[in-house]
């Protein structure tokens, strides 16, 4: 036992940090087991999920997208994360078990203020992206908006920067919305 206060600083010390740290292989796996289990039941009991490991309706096993433009930046990214997602695209709606239809896209840029010359300063980029699920018989999702908007500043200065960083922007948003909807779909 300890005797006197400098023997108990040490004492203290080797009870919370002992001198043998050894544990044998079996103890140390154990521990590692009990730990990784305990782990896994809170993430899978608050319901965490991967990014990206989305699950979709059973309805959307062959889906259909159907739209008006196949060239723009939000079509492009929601049929990427549809393949992701398992799901085949097929290329006609009497072949697929859902349709997925784009009703509108739209995408642009607002002042949000001038300078005292009248110049602007502040930009405001938003897209909007009109949306519905349906099958054969009925529709999963009635058409839904969805409207993501991103605000930066402007500079003369450096015009070449700046347009890069709202194409960066418009791309960013376009990824939140479609990681919105799959949100959404995978609630279904």
């Amino acid at each position: 036992m300890c005797s006197d206060i400098l023997q108990a600083r040490t004492c203290a010390r080797r009870s919370w940090f002992p001198e043998d740290w050894s544990m044998s292989s079996s103890e140390f796996s154990l521990k590692n087991a009990i730990v990784a289990a305990l782990l896994l039941a809170l993430l899978t009991s608050c319901g965490f999920q991967m990014r990206g490991a989305r699950s979709v309706p059973a309805e959307m096993s062959s889906t259909y997208i159907e739209t008006t433009d196949r060239h723009s930046l939000f079509y492009r990214r929601m049929r990427d994360s549809l393949r992701a997602a398992g799901i085949e695209l097929v290329e006609s709606p009497v072949e697929a078990s859902a349709t997925f239809s784009i009703l509108s896209d739209m995408t642009g840029q607002r002042v949000l203020s001038v300078s005292t010359r009248n110049v602007p300063r502040e930009f405001e980029v938003f897209y909007t992206v009109v949306y519905s699920l349906k099958t054969e018989k009925e529709f999963l999702l009635d058409p839904q908006t969805q409207t993501l908007t991103r605000d930066y500043n402007w500079d003369e200065t450096q015009v070449l920067g700046k347009e890069k960083e709202e194409q960066l922007m418009r791309e960013a948003i376009v990824d939140d919305l479609v990681r919105t909807i799959l949100i959404q779909l995978s609630a279904l």
